[in-house]
């Protein structure tokens, strides 16, 4: 069974098992395990901010990092289909009590215009004051589109001027690297606060980091700590992070190609397919998915039209190879 339901589904290479099994180990609670140290700092330095902190999810780490610049009462803005909004089970006003509101464009890309217009400001004990906005790059439902660094660029003057914080779900941002060639510090300089993924492309069997301030991080932690995300001995799985930046960032490169096979086979123009996500219109979703499984392929519906089907590190090419022709023959 090729399985392209998401790429969370990759499981740890015998390199990445060594290394997990070396590591030296601490209590993280106390920030004393040293290899969960090591990789807080090294992520930070990538994006060019100045702490980290390791989180068992990156919904953890989203709801941290949007919670560290929206206060209760407050609201953040986002694309309708973003990650936060759509497939955090609300954890934002649940948890943090905060609100959401949302622009709607093709392909999940800022629309400035839309948000100057949903902006809104400081007026008093009347309105909810507008104190974020969130990007989600790559983005998920979207099909793993980029944000153009230079539509980011403008997002970041605009809320410079406006004393609007800005937040990047950069789960997937690794493919927005590898894609596009834009250093991770240039991501960096957009955000006030960034949440990225270990688990996913990486290939790391769980873990994300909320990237940021001193200040911000010390918070996050306290609140981490309230969640329930305080871990001890947790360099065994830090080190499965760090043996993935070392060995399977540049590798995602792969994963791009073999979606673009896949895209093409489902009638899609490659070009359109940034990254190692594929989202495609079938009139019955589900029924598609069941038909495919029937041939050894197993892809998610992502509403009642839409399904999805991610590639990653435990996909070869063969497989691609293999998939496509059973995507292209029942297309």
């Amino acid at each position: 069974m090729i399985d392209l339901r998401s790429d969370t589904l990759t499981r740890p290479t015998d390199g990445m098992r060594e290394a997990m099994a070396r590591a030296e180990v601490g209590d993280d609670v106390y920030a004393e395990d040293p290899t969960v140290l090591d990789l807080q700092e090294r992520v930070a330095a990538m994006f060019g901010h100045e702490a980290a902190l390791f989180t068992p999810t990156g919904s953890m780490a989203n709801v941290l990092a949007v919670a560290s610049l929206v206060s209760p009462g407050e609201e953040v803005l986002c694309e309708s289909s973003a990650h936060i909004a759509r497939a955090e089970l609300g954890a934002h006003g649940a948890i943090s009590g905060i609100t959401m509101r949302t622009w709607t464009r093709e392909r999940g890309q800022v629309d400035l215009a839309a948000i100057e217009q949903l902006h809104a400001p400081d007026m008093g004990p009347f309105f909810v004051r507008t104190a974020a906005v969130s990007v989600e790059n790559t983005h998920n439902f979207a099909g793993g589109s980029v944000l153009p660094i230079d539509d980011l660029r403008d997002l970041r003057s605009w809320a410079d001027t406006t004393g609007t914080r800005i937040h990047l779900d950069g789960a997937r941002l690794w493919n927005a690297h590898v894609a596009t060639g834009t250093p991770l510090s240039d991501y960096g300089r957009i955000a006030d606060v960034l949440a990225v993924c270990l688990s996913k492309g990486l290939g790391a069997p769980i873990g994300s980091l909320m990237v940021g301030s001193a200040d911000a991080i010390d918070e996050a932690r306290v609140r981490r700590k309230r969640m329930g995300g305080g871990m001890r001995q947790v360099g065994v799985l830090a080190a499965a992070g760090t043996y993935a930046l070392d060995h399977h960032v540049e590798r995602l490169a792969d994963d791009h190609a073999h979606a673009r096979l896949l895209g093409e086979a489902l009638g899609l123009d490659p070009a359109t397919v940034d990254t190692n996500i594929v989202v495609v219109e079938r009139p019955d979703a589900a029924a598609f998915v069941a038909r495919v499984a029937e041939e050894g392929v197993r892809i998610a519906a992502v509403g009642p039209r839409a399904v999805r089907l991610v590639t990653h590190l435990d996909v070869t090419k063969a497989d691609a190879e293999r998939a496509a022709a059973i995507f292209a023959r029942l297309a």
